[in-house]
């Protein structure tokens, strides 16, 4: 039979044949289902309750729904995967779907779309699953954009926009160049001599004495700090100036501890030239005293340098159940153990347990296994008490930590996967472009004749990614053909 036909021989099209009793084969993959009318009638929408009633349309109407079919055997055949298959048609008997351990999520959905079944019939537990792994492969699909975007220059942009690149590129992204690389490191080192200056600058020896008999930084480790608080400025200046979202920028957590590292230097400076006029002396340096100790904000800088400490702020965002738990365990310890304490040492003429108040910081030191000595129980059931205490604080702090563990290696091992993913699209991408122009210049000729500049397939065959995880989001194409369509 040729395909223009419009009906098939083999077809009973007189309507005797019901179609809640008409019994369809399936050959999936090489596994061969055997399916009937009434099951599949559940759920009218799908592609398999589609085939019941494709068979009076013709090859068109069969065709556009699998990819062969057998008229004798009336055997439809899909070249999908019959794992994932196997899971699907659950959905006709049970009402809902589980994927089974070892499928990709990202290629279930996809399968669950090609035979047209919601994905509210995904378990709950699945749907969790399916969420993390799109989670995962947005933020590929981000990072490779954020590349792209850099490597990419825009003609229509004005000088400005892309000098404004240029700059937050220079000072953001230190993987971009040498110079930049050359930058970051300086940054550090900055960080990282402002911080020793600020400790080495309360040692005595290293101190000078002013007019007043009062005790003051060195002049040149002076001159240092504020040699570092103008790197500083003009880092967080030119980076707030390049910022694509100044908002976004100025709200954000590192930004805020830059401005709380370089503040206090100005507020300090006026405070000094212009604040004794307006208040006491001894009023000013109190205040500017207590501004240099906020000088410490800076030290969190280095987060910034550091993916260490960036992969444990985050791990410890991820276990704030944990540690309320942590905090919760060693409340009700610390409230119940000071209290005994408090009572059990009474009886003794020289107790240190002057008032359960008091006794929270025995109680602290003690559950937490630092034992500073300056309180402790004199009495035999104090002593009891305390040593009951110390255990309970082990326990209490023993067990929250495995989770918290467990969040930080899931976090970091994930971080380096979504890096080295991103990497491998991106060579991906620059590989099949290559590929792309080789082959359009040997075989251009050709190709035109045979296929026409119009083709949509042929403009479209560089972007094809053949990774297992390619990126669907970086392109609202349709990059791929169906076994049905290569044959016409």
């Amino acid at each position: 039979k040729m395909a223009g036909d419009s009906r098939f021989p083999d077809v009973d099209t007189d309507g005797s044949e019901k179609s809640e009793e008409m019994e369809i084969v399936v050959n999936v993959g090489g596994v061969r289902q055997v399916f009937y009318g009434d099951n599949l009638n559940q759920y009218p929408e799908t592609r398999l309750a589609e085939l019941v009633n494709c068979l009076s349309g013709g090859y068109d109407s069969i065709f556009s729904l699998c990819d062969d079919y057998d008229p004798g055997k009336r055997e439809f055949y899909f070249d999908r995967d019959p794992d994932a298959f196997k899971c699907i048609i659950d959905v006709y008997y049970f009402g809902e779907i589980h994927m089974k351990k070892g499928i990709c999520p990202i290629c279930f959905k996809n399968e669950m779309e090609f035979w047209k079944v919601d994905l509210q019939f995904l378990d709950d537990c699945c749907k969790a699953h399916l969420s993390e792994k799109k989670e995962e492969l947005e933020e590929i699909a981000r990072r490779v954009q954020l590349i792209l975007d850099d490597l990419g220059v825009d003609a229509s942009e004005s000088r400005w926009k892309r000098c404004q690149k240029c700059i937050w590129k220079f000072l953001e992204k230190p993987e971009s160049s040498y110079p930049a690389r050359v930058i970051a490191v300086l940054s550090f080192l900055f960080i990282l001599i402002s911080s020793v200056v600020m400790c080495v600058g309360t040692i005595p020896d290293l101190q000078v004495v002013d007019a007043e008999g009062n005790r003051m930084e060195h002049p040149t480790l002076d001159s240092i700090e504020t040699a570092c608080i103008g790197w500083f400025t003009m880092e967080y200046v030119l980076r707030l100036i390049s910022s694509p979202n100044k908002l976004h920028f100025a709200l954000s957590f590192m930004n805020i501890v830059d401005v709380l590292a370089i503040l206090p230097f100005y507020i300090s400076l006026t405070l000094t030239h212009l604040g004794a006029k307006l208040m006491e002396l001894s009023n000013v340096q109190q205040a500017v005293q207590a501004l240099r100790i906020m000088r410490i904000a800076r030290i969190f800088k280095l987060a910034r340098h550091s993916s260490g400490l960036q992969t444990l702020t985050y791990a410890l965002k991820r276990s704030f159940k944990e540690l309320g738990l942590l905090l919760m365990y060693l409340a009700v310890g610390i409230f119940v153990f000071s209290a005994l304490g408090y009572t059990m040492e009474q009886s003794h003429p020289e107790t240190l347990f002057k008032s359960i108040p008091q006794s929270f910081w025995w109680a602290i030191i003690t559950m937490t296994t630092v034992g500073y000595g300056d309180i402790y129980p004199k009495t035999t059931l104090g002593k009891l008490n305390a040593a009951i205490s110390f255990l309970c604080g082990v326990i209490a702090i023993a067990l929250p930590i495995h989770p918290i563990i467990n969040n930080f290696v899931r976090y970091y091992n994930k971080q380096r996967v979504l890096e080295t993913a991103a990497k491998h699209e991106l060579e991906l991408m620059e590989l099949n472009s290559a590929e792309g122009k080789a082959a359009g210049s040997r075989s251009e000729l050709e190709d035109f004749s045979r296929e026409g500049k119009d083709d949509p397939f042929y403009s479209s065959r560089i972007k094809v990614s053949h990774s297992d995880t390619f990126i669907h989001l970086l392109s609202e194409e349709k990059n791929y053909r169906t076994r049905l369509q290569s044959c016409k």
